[in-house]
C-alpha cells in the first residue's frame, strides 16, 4: 500500500507547485510515485509542461514519476444509477400526477408529503454535494492499495471540496432516509411509484456508495498511510481559511503534521517590503499559536513563476534538500528540511537460490481483508475484494505460496 501524500488549501496558493516539486524530489530519490489532481484547470500538466490523462502517464526526464489527472464527473453516472430519471417519472403517468382518481385513495396527509419529499428529490440527476469529490477519493484508493506504487501525492481540489466529501456518508444516508420514507408513506403504491425493483436497486447501490466512502475516509484517517500539508500564503484570507480547514480537518481525525506558508516577502532593505514582511511573519506566528502540533514552514517569494522540471526540482531542494537516493528497505524512510514526511517502499523482492520474496507493506491491514489466489500461473493478492497481480519471475500457482503477515508487512515466498 503506497503512501499517501494529500496538498489542499484555498485556491491559488500554490497547492500544485508545492505537491508536483514533492513528487518530482521523490522520484528522484528512487521512489516510484504517482503524482494524482482533480483539479479539472490540468494545473498539474501546465506545472510539468507535460500532458497527462486519466491513465498514470510516465512523465518524460523523471524515473519512476507518473502522472494522472482525473475526470470524477465523468464518472458520477457509473457510480450511482440515475436517480433522476426514476424520481421524474413521477411527474408523468407513471407517478402520483399519472395516478388520476387513484390518488383519492390516499390520506390527504399522506398525499401532502409525498409531494413534499417528491419535490426533494426530484432531480435531473443524482447530484450530492460532495460526490465529484467521493469518486476522485475513491478512484485514488484504488492506486492506494497498489502495491506496485511507492507514494502517491495528491493534488487536492480547494479544500472546502475535500471538505464536502469527508460529510459525504451522512448526506447520503439522509437522501437514503428521504427514500425509504417516502417508500413507507406511498405503502401499496410503492411499485407505482418508483417500481419494485427500481426502489430496491437504488436503496441497494446508496449503501454499497457509502460504505466505500467510509472506508476511504478510514484510510485519510490512518496516519500510518495519510499525511495532509496544508498549503496557504501569509494573507488574512489564507490564514482564517487555514485555520478552519484544520480545525475541520481534524475533528474528522485526518492526521495533518504540516502547514506551509508560501510566498512570503524577501528580506529587503525598503521600507514598504519591510512592511510588508513583517506584517506576514505576525501572521505566520498566529499559524504557530494556533495550529497545535503543526510544523510550520515557509518558503519565500520566487522572482519568477515555477514551471516545467528543473524549477519544480528547484523548488523540491528548497522544500527537502539535495536529493539523495534512498536505500532499498521497505522503511519508513524520513525526508525533508523545511518540510517532512516519513514515506516507505510498497513493495520489495529479493532473490534467493531457491525462492523469490516478494515484501508488500500494507499497514493496518486485517488478514481477512487479504486474498491469495493465481490464475494461469499470474499470482494476484487481493485487498477488501480488489485483486492486483503481482509480477513473479516464473509462473506461480497460490497453493505453492508461502505468505504470512506480520507487523504491516505481508510476505511472500514464491518456489523457483
Amino acid at each position: 500500500m503506497a503512501r499517501l501524500l494529500l496538498f489542499g488549501g484555498k485556491g491559488g496558493v500554490g497547492k500544485t507547485t508545492t505537491s508536483a516539486s514533492t513528487a518530482v524530489w521523490l522520484a528522484d530519490s528512487g521512489l516510484r510515485v504517482l503524482l494524482v489532481s482533480s483539479d479539472p484547470a490540468h494545473s498539474t500538466s501546465d506545472s510539468l509542461g507535460v500532458e497527462i490523462g486519466p491513465q498514470p502517464t510516465p512523465i518524460e526526464g523523471v524515473e519512476g514519476l507518473f502522472g494522472l489527472e482525473m475526470d470524477p464527473e465523468s464518472k458520477i453516472s457509473s457510480v450511482l444509477p440515475k436517480l433522476g430519471d426514476m424520481m421524474n417519472t413521477m411527474g408523468s403517468g407513471g407517478g402520483m400526477g399519472g395516478l388520476g382518481t387513484l390518488s383519492m385513495m390516499l390520506d390527504p396527509n399522506a398525499k401532502q408529503e409525498i409531494d413534499e419529499m417528491r419535490s426533494e428529490v426530484q432531480t435531473s440527476e443524482m447530484v450530492i454535494p460532495g460526490l465529484d469529490e467521493a469518486l476522485a477519493f475513491d478512484e485514488l484508493l484504488r492506486h492506494v492499495e497498489d502495491p506496485t506504487w511507492d507514494v502517491i501525492v495528491f493534488d487536492t481540489a480547494p479544500t472546502g471540496h475535500t471538505l464536502r466529501f469527508l460529510s459525504l456518508p451522512e448526506l447520503i444516508e439522509s437522501w437514503s432516509d428521504r427514500i425509504i420514507r417516502m417508500m413507507r408513506v406511498s405503502g401499496g403504491l410503492r411499485s407505482m411509484l418508483f417500481g419494485r425493483k427500481e426502489s430496491e436497486a437504488m436503496k441497494e447501490e446508496l449503501e454499497r456508495f457509502r460504505r466505500r466512502v467510509l472506508h476511504v475516509r478510514r484510510v485519510l484517517s490512518n496516519e500510518d498511510i495519510t499525511s495532509f500539508t496544508l498549503v496557504t500564503i501569509p494573507e488574512r484570507m489564507g490564514i482564517n481559511e487555514t485555520l478552519r480547514a484544520h480545525q475541520s480537518l481534524r475533528e474528522y481525525e485526518l492526521p495533518v503534521p504540516n502547514c506551509l506558508v508560501n510566498r512570503v516577502t524577501p528580506e529587503f532593505d525598503h521600507p514598504f517590503l519591510m512592511n510588508r514582511r513583517n506584517a506576514e511573519l505576525v501572521r505566520i506566528e498566529e499559524l504557530n499559536k494556533e495550529l497545535d502540533g503543526v510544523e510550520i514552514a515557509t518558503m519565500e517569494l520566487l522572482d519568477d513563476e515555477v514551471v516545467g522540471l528543473e524549477q519544480l526540482r528547484a523548488v523540491g531542494s528548497r522544500l527537502y534538500g539535495e536529493v539523495s537516493v534512498l536505500d532499498d528497505s521497505l522503511g519508513p524512510h524520513a525526508i525533508g528540511e523545511t518540510l517532512h514526511h516519513s514515506v516507505h517502499r510498497g513493495m520489495k523482492r529479493e532473490m534467493h537460490d531457491d525462492f523469490e520474496r516478494i515484501f508488500l507493506h500494507y499497514p493496518g491491514i486485517k488478514r481477512d481483508e487479504l486474498s491469495l489466489r493465481s490464475d494461469d500461473g499470474i499470482l494476484y493478492v487481493g485487498l477488501n475484494g480488489r485483486e492486483r497481480e503481482i509480477e513473479t519471475s516464473v509462473p506461480t500457482k497460490a497453493s505453492q505460496v508461502s505468505a504470512k503477515l506480520e507487523n504491516d508487512v505481508l510476505r511472500l515466498d514464491i518456489p523457483l
